[in-house]
């Protein structure tokens, strides 16, 4: 029983992200006003590269990104603690939504991101660096979650796992 830790940072995240996806879902335009996207410049939509991270494109994404949060953000903070957790999460997803805008702006791209998983993939670039051991398995994981839903035709923002990886391999040569 002394294993088990409900009250983690990581597990109030996964709280405030599903609370959060009600939220989009019950004020107009949600996805829109939530997800990071053109509005973010032309309208000063400042806080787009947070709440993107909080926005998702439905439940099954909302599942799979939150299982993945809680394997991986409670894994940081029980070996690397809660300043460490909330310093990837957090920052290294602003980070990526950032990088993320970026790329769409330089290659014209003009849609909506919205969804953890490049917040999660900072956490999972940070992992791959301190852990030799898993890296190949989460290299090939970030490329199958990257690659394969476009071969079957799914709307998804590759880069942002890219990117969100290399912050995290960056951050963790930071702050190792």
């Amino acid at each position: 029983m002394n294993n088990i830790r409900i009250l983690t940072l990581t597990n109030l995240t996964i709280a405030i992200t599903i609370l959060m996806y009600i939220v989009q879902l019950n004020i107009e335009y949600g996805t829109v006003k939530m997800g990071l996207n053109s509005l973010f410049t032309q309208y000063d939509f400042w806080w787009q590269p947070l709440s993107t991270m909080f926005a998702h494109g439905g439940e099954l994404h909302l599942l799979m990104n939150m299982f993945v949060l809680f394997q991986f953000g409670n894994m940081i903070e029980l070996y690397r603690g809660k300043f460490s957790f909330i310093v990837l999460y957090f920052g290294g997803g602003i980070l990526t939504s950032l990088g993320s805008f970026y790329f769409m702006q330089s290659f014209g791209l003009n849609h909506n991101l919205v969804g953890a998983s490049g917040a999660i993939c900072v956490l999972m670039g940070y992992i791959a660096l301190l852990d030799r051991s898993q890296r190949s398995g989460i290299i090939t994981w970030i490329i199958l979650i990257s690659l394969a839903p476009l071969l079957i035709g799914l709307p998804i923002a590759w880069y942002a796992h890219f990117i969100g990886f290399g912050i995290g391999f960056v951050l963790g040569l930071i702050k190792r």
